[in-house]
């Protein structure tokens, strides 16, 4: 079954892409899940300030500058993975470097 994992935080708390290039642990966890054959994929996303939100009302195309949601922690990457069930899925995130100082959402994906 496919999920998709969303890493999520404060901005000023999660590491900048320099420490994540630094940091072995975000290596390992990549280089761990794609053995296993359960990554299928994963980015890390530009900051919520290069975001653009788009809506329709009324035929009309709205569009703002940052995230849609009134939060403060923002979406800052994800991965796609294929785990036998919910238990692998939550365990992948779990091992995650980003769980000890965000959150990571697991969700399955519509088959």
């Amino acid at each position: 079954m496919r999920y998709l994992m969303m890493i999520a935080g404060l901005e000023s708390a999660l590491p900048s892409d320099e420490e994540v290039v630094a940091d072995p642990a975000h290596g390992d966890w990549l280089r761990e899940m794609r053995r296993r054959g359960v990554l299928v994929t994963a980015a890390r996303l530009r900051g919520s300030e290069d975001a653009t939100s788009v809506q329709v009302r009324d035929d009309a195309v709205l569009i703002a500058d940052g995230p849609f949601a009134e939060s403060k922690e923002q979406i800052a990457g994800f991965a796609l993975l294929d785990c036998r069930d919910l238990d692998e899925a939550i365990e992948v995130a779990a091992a995650h470097p980003v769980a000890r100082v965000g959150v990571i959402e697991v969700r399955p994906l519509w088959e």
